[in-house]
């Protein structure tokens, strides 16, 4: 775990501003869905089906509101190819590659929580 030594608390103003910046952030890839969805088609465009088996334990239902959700905030892009039955294929657009470095970040501080608990655990054993 990263400790900061001797570095200056935030004003009030910063600490304001910064609280705002993330509930927006919050907001916006807020669930326990969204993330996971970006992060399958990131790897590769694919069809709802595909990432209904990719994205464990996702309904259906679910899955169709957070892929409305996604595009509506330009996470995605939902192409409908004239085919027959029609293909629709979602895919990952430039902007949500700049969650990658978050996700990198939770990635690892998930990784670091569950070591905590596992650790906490033990000692209780």
């Amino acid at each position: 775990m990263k400790v900061i030594i001797n570095e200056p608390l935030p004003t009030k103003a910063e600490c304001n501003s910064s609280l705002r910046n993330i509930l927006d952030s919050l907001y916006v890839i807020n669930g326990k869905w969204k993330l996971a969805v970006i992060l399958c088609l990131m790897h590769s465009p694919k069809r709802f089906n595909e990432i209904q088996q990719e994205v464990t334990g996702i309904s259906a239902k679910v899955l169709a509101k957070e892929l409305k959700d996604l595009e509506l905030n330009e996470f995605i892009t939902r192409n409908v190819y004239p085919t027959t039955p029609v293909s629709i294929i979602y895919e990952a657009t430039g902007y949500s590659h700049t969650l990658k470095d978050v996700m990198r970040e939770l990635s690892a501080w998930g990784e670091q929580h569950r070591e905590k608990i596992k650790q906490s655990m033990r000692r209780q054993s």
